[in-house]
């Protein structure tokens, strides 16, 4: 299920960026939103491995996220942006974001790194960390990422 959206938020994205008016819109609201409860905002940029739990169920992702390669969103997360800040989150790679999380703001994420269930990422998440709480704080270091996934 997680691929089926993938797939089809990337058709649209396709025709997001040749510019053609309010089809990719459209077919983001039907198709991404109300069929599979996800909202991805148009211009986000997601690297190829990404999987969305349960089919995206209750995932949020601002269109001016970038989220790096093989990256593993579970249901309930929002990635977003913050009142009166214009930048928003950056997801390394091989990262895993558990249930609830939210990461808000212009917060970068380094690679290989742990988000724990219902954690509120307000400010930068070393590479290779696991971060928990709200707001989220790093509880361990120097982690293999194989260890989580």
């Amino acid at each position: 299920m997680s691929k089926l959206v993938i797939l089809m938020y990337q058709s649209i994205y396709i025709l997001y960026r040749l510019r053609i008016p309010f089809l990719p819109s459209i077919l983001n609201i039907i198709f991404i939103r109300l069929l599979f409860s996800c909202q991805i905002g148009m211009g986000a940029k997601l690297g190829k491995g990404v999987v969305l739990g349960y089919g995206g169920l209750g995932i949020v992702i601002h269109k001016r996220v970038i989220i790096g390669k093989n990256v593993i969103i579970t249901q309930g997360v929002t990635i977003g942006g913050t009142s009166k800040i214009y930048d928003v989150p950056k997801i390394g790679n091989n990262c895993l974001i558990a249930p609830g999380a939210k990461i808000l703001g212009p917060v970068v994420v380094g690679d290989n790194s742990v988000i724990a269930a219902n954690a509120v990422v307000l400010s930068n998440v070393p590479a290779n960390s696991i971060v928990a709480g709200i707001p989220a704080k790093v509880i361990k270091e120097n982690i293999k990422i194989e260890d989580y996934i």
